[in-house]
């Protein structure tokens, strides 16, 4: 079923409607929603997404009131969908500025507090020392656990911008049918890390991933010796870079691997600015992207909008592309002892061929699991497998966690 023609909607449409399998959407709202949307027309969709989400958020509010928890839960956690799913285009949306993007981020992220709030078993905040602050977590007790029962944990790691809620559908859910506690933190660039501490993205995600590790084994209520990671998106490259030095995971998946995540900004440059970049010929390079952007303002919004997160506030394109070419394995993956299941779709859209390319270069236990379009599990991130998803990366899990 394709709804827009425009390939960024289509999947944006996908990815909300495949979070109805957790209750993070229902499909009326959305098609509904979907329906008023000018297809291609960035401020369309932020608009009619964003409506959706505040009458939803209204829903929330009044059920919450009134004392309504199951209720309440279920409003928030589709008002939080429909809010990130307004977020999704910003990039495509010129007069879509910081302050307004800051806001409707924070009512996202109102719904899902909420939701943590008014879960069966509630969540806890907890923090993770970095550097010298602390980053955000989120730690779920498995519901059929006794307060402070040890259990297995599995993290989910997310990825460039997808949000915190999110990963209650990429995984969180199917931990805690299955008896397993769970957990989700907002790592260096990702979610509040950016909007509120300002703290940039790092390639050497050990840094973020250990803490959170050391975090969870300073609990009674965590099994140390069975300990899993799910990486989501960016977090394809993220884990398996911190796994080449953490040694302490039972197992990991990563949906999908990524090699090298600098490959999908190199490839809209013509082959004269990858000479530039990689002879080092900063000027010569930001003086042809200036002309290039004042050509294509779209062009200049987008890489203000994904170069942000790199911390990245010198102006210079070259600047950028340099730092965004630390984002790539190398010989930390000879290292990688963890078992590791890798996901591959069809029709991965921004990291085609890498899941495999991974898959080649671990020395240790692995397994590559494709999905398919006649599955209906096809895309970047298997938007609409979900059910598909949850069963083959948790039996496989299962198999080492116990």
């Amino acid at each position: 079923m394709r709804l827009f023609a425009d390939d960024d909607f289509q999947f944006g449409f996908e990815m909300v409607l495949g979070g109805g399998y957790r209750q993070q959407a229902d499909a009326g709202e959305a098609i509904a929603t979907a329906e008023r949307i000018t297809d291609g027309d960035a401020d369309s969709w932020i608009c009619e997404w964003e409506a959706t989400a505040e009458r939803v958020w209204g829903a929330g509010e009044t059920a919450r009131h009134a004392g309504r928890r199951v209720t309440a839960a279920s409003f928030y956690r589709r008002a939080a969908t429909y809010y990130a799913t307004a977020l999704y285009c910003a990039i495509k949306a010129s007069e879509f500025g910081p302050a307004r993007e800051l806001a409707m981020w924070r009512r996202h992220r109102a719904c899902w507090e909420h939701v943590v709030d008014q879960l069966p078993v509630p969540g806890e905040r907890i923090e993770i020392p970095y550097e010298r602050t602390a980053l955000r977590g989120y730690f779920f007790r498995a519901p059929d656990a006794a307060p402070g029962e040890p259990r297995p944990v599995v993290i989910l790691n997310n990825g460039s911008d997808g949000t915190t809620a999110a990963m209650w559908g990429h995984g969180g859910a199917a931990a805690s049918e299955r008896g397993y506690h769970w957990m989700t933190f907002d790592g260096p660039g990702q979610q509040h890390a950016l909007y509120e501490q300002n703290i940039p993205f790092r390639h050497d995600w050990e840094a973020a991933l250990t803490p959170v590790i050391d975090t969870l084994l300073g609990r009674s209520d965590v099994d140390g010796d069975r300990l899993a990671v799910i990486g989501v998106s960016q977090g394809g490259f993220w884990v398996p870079r911190a796994l080449g030095f953490e040694h302490r995971l039972a197992a990991a998946v990563v949906d999908g691997g990524v090699v090298d995540v600098s490959r999908a900004w190199l490839e809209p440059l013509t082959p004269e600015l990858r000479e530039m970049l990689e002879m080092g010929r900063k000027t010569e390079f930001d003086d042809v992207m200036a002309t290039v952007e004042q050509e294509q303002p779209a062009a200049r919004h987008a890489l203000e909008f994904r170069g942000r997160p790199y911390g990245i506030s010198s102006g210079s394109r070259y600047d950028l592309f340099s730092a965004v070419s630390k984002y790539r394995l190398g010989q930390e993956t000879r290292d990688i002892v963890t078992p590791m299941l890798i996901l591959d779709p069809e029709d991965e859209q921004f990291f085609a061929g890498q899941p495999a390319e991974l898959y080649r270069r671990l020395p240790g236990e692995k397994k590559l699991v494709a999905f398919s379009a006649e599955e209906g599990a096809s895309r970047h991130c298997e938007p609409m497998g979900v059910a598909l998803r949850d069963a083959r990366v948790f039996d496989w899990l299962g198999s080492h966690l116990g």
